[in-house]
């Protein structure tokens, strides 16, 4: 078998070894990748309280069904869930 290789499949014996071309993949950053944005806390921390409350309040089926069909009456059902939840 080693008899059949033509001359253009033999590899010279002082190439360096095939990388397939990673060394110049990993020096480019690819077109989709973002840096990292800088994590700030505070803001997390709101929101994450903000989403919390708001599942909470959606433990109330009168509340998250929206069963007050007037404004004024959704607003003191919220505020009474809300002090519920306080308590």
């Amino acid at each position: 078998m080693l008899a059949l290789q033509t001359a253009r499949h033999r590899r010279r014996r002082d190439a360096p070894p095939c990388d397939g071309g990673a060394s110049r993949r990993q020096s480019r950053p690819r077109a989709t990748e973002r840096p990292d944005p800088a994590f700030v806390r505070n803001p997390y921390r709101e929101h994450n309280r903000v989403e919390r409350l708001i599942n909470r309040l959606k433990q109330f089926r009168r509340i998250a069904i929206r069963y007050e069909k007037r404004a004024a009456n959704y607003l003191a059902m919220i505020t009474i869930a809300a002090i519920l939840l306080w308590l």
